[in-house]
């Protein structure tokens, strides 16, 4: 029995049965990461002296006969923008280098009561800002299936971790696709709840409006067991929501119930033949075993990335205005040259401490934002925005969920798309509208093309976001 391919259900099990400690399962994942990781780079920092004394605790508990959670004593990895307090989070940026954590996030102290046994914290573009996590400031993730390829981005870390075995989950955040589309990349599931479903405080800021965290994870149960911990309402966060959540487990959905959408616009020029030609293949598997599948409109779905590119870098300008080299962080104050006033301080800490890539998004973003541009730009990105919004309200009346590919393409390889932005941003082509609605989405792994892991998207209605991992869990039993 290889321990670094347990499930969380198959893991809990095993603990339960007393067949293995957590302890052991900690050390096995441990082990795999100092034997692998140095190819991959998943991770920026461990937690190996904290992990294992949590994962005592868990064995201690067990051994006096005491019932344990579903996630007690399983080992999680997490994006380096989470916080866990006296943990340093850098958010894959020199400018928080050596910052530590002042407090736990939410969804860390809901695991923490859990009893979840942190690994580490895992690599991703800095700020959350690329789509193959080529970006962070301390090098590249590989992806495990093919270390010349990116593992996706920008929460590369964690999809690569959970599939190279270094974890049985990992936390992620998701902006614009930054948990499907390194899920779809690497050949795992990613799951983006519904925005407000989960609290965000304690996430660092990219664009407060858009930004989710959700979880990447080996199937469907254990992407929705993650997220019956994580979800609810939280007073610290004001856009959180109070909802009487439905149980995943309870009431199974039978796939003549459903409806599934296909909307034609998501299966047009650029998208990759092959790709094509395996998502078609799951929605004939789908209608033969009784699903309703009717192709749907999302015309408004053209103008996403636009929107996306000009909504985002607008509020990342907002968000990390705040990483002036005075309050947080690396600070050319330190250095022994004379600098002449406050204000190159502010410069010269934020032209060394941040990436070309955070440069040029907090460049635009204060371009969209300036006088003169501001209804220009952001307020007609707004307007486009709740037009897509719309267009997802009407297909919801007509069907249950909405099924696309996660990604035009399969991993490309490393400094393929580095050059020419604009290609690299197409890569979110798919999976921008999501976060544009504030709807749930998850990847779902099919079958490959061209020996790369494809990854297959549900899109579901605001708040259903259970009986979307319920419909993703019937799809993924189907085409095994």
């Amino acid at each position: 029995m290889n321990l670094n391919e347990l499930t969380i259900k198959e893991a809990h099990k095993l603990l339960e049965g007393k067949e293995i400690t957590s302890v052991e399962l900690a050390k096995a994942h441990f082990d795999e990461i100092k034997r692998r990781d140095k190819d991959i780079h998943a991770f920026l920092s461990l937690n190996e002296e904290e992990a294992l004394e949590a994962a005592k605790k868990v064995d201690e508990r067990i051994s006096r006969g005491e019932p344990i959670e579903m996630l007690a004593g399983i080992p999680a990895a997490i994006k380096d923008i989470i916080l866990i307090k006296g943990i340093k989070v850098t958010a894959a940026s020199k400018i928080l280098e050596n910052y530590i954590a002042p407090y736990d996030a939410t969804v860390i102290k809901k695991l923490k009561e859990e009893e979840a046994v942190f690994i580490g914290k895992t690599n991703m573009d800095e700020f959350a800002m690329g789509s193959s996590t080529e970006n962070s400031a301390f090098g590249p993730t590989r992806n495990p299936v093919d270390l010349e390829r990116v593992p996706g981005g920008s929460s590369g870390g964690s999809a690569a971790a959970v599939k190279a075995g270094f974890s049985v989950y990992a936390l992620g955040s998701d902006t614009g696709g930054s948990i499907r589309q390194p899920a779809g990349f690497c050949g795992v599931v990613g799951f983006k709840p519904t925005y407000g479903a989960v609290s965000r405080h304690g996430l660092i800021a990219m664009a407060s409006s858009l930004d989710q965290i959700g979880s990447i994870a080996r199937n469907v149960d254990d992407a929705a067991a993650v997220f019956e911990i994580i979800r609810g309402v939280d007073e610290l966060d004001s856009t959180s929501v109070d909802l009487d959540w439905q149980d995943y487990w309870n009431s199974p959905l039978d796939i003549e119930e459903i409806k599934i959408g296909i909307p034609r616009e998501y299966f047009i020029h650029g998208l990759n033949p092959e790709i094509e030609k395996n998502i078609k293949s799951v929605i004939s598997k789908l209608e033969k075993e009784g699903a309703k599948i009717e192709e749907i409109s999302l015309p408004y779905s053209e103008w996403a990335l636009a929107t996306y590119y000009i909504i985002m870098p607008a509020e990342v300008s907002a968000n990390l205005a705040r990483f002036d080299g005075i309050k947080y962080g690396f600070s050319t104050i330190n250095k022994e040259e004379k600098l002449q006033n406050l204000f190159d301080v502010y410069l010269k800490s934020r032209g060394e401490g941040f990436g070309a890539e955070v440069r040029r998004r907090i460049m635009l973003g204060t371009y969209i934002l300036s006088a003169g541009y501001y209804d220009a730009y952001y307020t007609r990105a707004q307007k486009v925005r709740r037009l897509i919004k719309q267009d997802f309200d009407r297909a919801f009346k007509e069907v249950d969920v909405i099924l696309t590919p996660t990604s035009p393409t399969t991993a490309f390889k490393f400094g393929e798309k580095t050059q020419d932005p604009l290609s690299m941003y197409l890569a979110d082509v798919y999976t921008v509208s999501v976060n544009l609605a504030g709807v749930p989405g998850i990847s779902i792994p099919v079958k490959e093309a061209d020996g790369l892991p494809v990854g297959l998207q549900l899109i579901g209605k605001n708040f259903d976001d259970v009986k979307l991992l319920k419909i993703a869990k019937i799809i993924e039993t189907i085409i095994k």
